[in-house]
């Protein structure tokens, strides 16, 4: 016959096998990572999801242009004078497709026309964006980490490129070395690499005072690998926002250099040249030859903003959910 102490201990003893198959049974939750957490937050805004949606279609349909257009604007044998400055939705004088939104002075289909423009659009702009972020960044990232007469050189002449309008720069840069995509791509880049810069400098100065940044130099590893396999990665999110609107930024100032006449030639006309093109008809009533491109542009550069405003505030580290 058992005791109550002998009741206890066994009813103790089965617990304690209860609680060990428990634990055991347990399962810790799994760690988010923070690029997923972005990438939710992101898909939660519906205005962001909206613009990167417009964004990708776009770039689609201007990589498709050469497929699904009527008409090569580049190619001059295309073109008939006497279909020039046509209403939307007139025929072509063979009658084998339709221009949906009229056309310019030079009977370019003004679809045809915005698609091919908006590759060379979106191709400086990304393109510009680009090499001035690389270049930009590991000037950052080198002024930080150097410090000292390096690190004051290189700010002073980050400082002198921000202190100069841009269109102003721009211009009288174009003015000297010419048009063409390629002047114009590189004049963006030496108005935009500063940015980047600066950026890259203000969170590398953070990053260098960390306990891993003293932990690879005890390890004796070289200044170039701290800096980018170590230090570079933890200042990609606020690159990667102010990348995003340097690409707003760099289109529109694309847009604005030839709608000036120092941009693209005018055999490889861009949204800006597109405008300039019917902006002396404007108010003669044919106001489709600068509004459908001006529109088209309007909306690349709201859609692009709208995705980059959504990174800027997920990225932020004072960013509250």
């Amino acid at each position: 016959m058992s005791t109550p102490e002998t009741t206890n201990a066994v009813m103790t003893q089965a617990e304690v096998r209860e609680r060990i198959a428990q634990m055991s049974a347990f399962t810790a939750p799994s760690r988010e990572s923070p690029w997923r957490r972005v990438l939710r937050h992101f898909v939660a805004s519906k205005s962001a999801m909206l613009g990167l949606a417009i964004v990708l279609l776009l770039i689609v349909a201007a990589l498709a242009a050469p497929w699904i257009t009527p008409q090569n604007p580049y190619d001059l044998m295309q073109l008939d004078v006497l279909d020039s400055r046509l209403h939307p939705g007139t025929p072509n004088g063979a009658g084998t497709y339709t221009y949906w939104l009229g056309t310019d002075g030079q009977g370019r289909d003004l679809v045809s026309a915005i698609l091919y423009g908006l590759r060379i659009s979106v191709g400086i702009g990304v393109g510009s964006a680009l090499i001035a972020g690389i270049i930009g960044t590991l000037v950052g990232l080198l002024a930080a980490y150097a410090g000292g007469k390096i690190d004051a050189l290189l700010m002073r002449l980050a400082d002198l490129v921000l202190s100069f309008p841009s269109i102003l720069v721009a211009m009288l840069i174009l003015a000297y070395v010419g048009k063409g995509i390629f002047n114009v791509m590189a004049t963006l880049v030496v108005l935009e690499w500063a940015y980047y810069a600066r950026t890259a400098r203000g969170q590398a100065l953070v990053e260098r005072q960390k306990e891993y940044v003293e932990a690879a130099r005890g390890l004796n590893l070289s200044a170039w690998r701290i800096m980018v396999r170590h230090i570079l990665p933890n200042c990609l999110p606020p690159l990667i926002v102010i990348g995003t609107l340097q690409v707003a930024r760099a289109i529109t100032l694309e847009a604005t250099l030839s709608f000036l006449g120092l941009g693209v030639p005018i055999t490889e006309p861009s949204l800006g040249l597109l405008i300039s093109n019917g902006y002396q008809y404007m108010l003669s009533g044919e106001y489709w030859i600068s509004f459908y491109p001006g529109i088209t542009l309007l909306i690349v550069i709201v859609a692009i903003n709208l995705v980059g405003d959504r990174l800027r505030d997920i990225l932020n580290p004072r960013w509250q959910k």
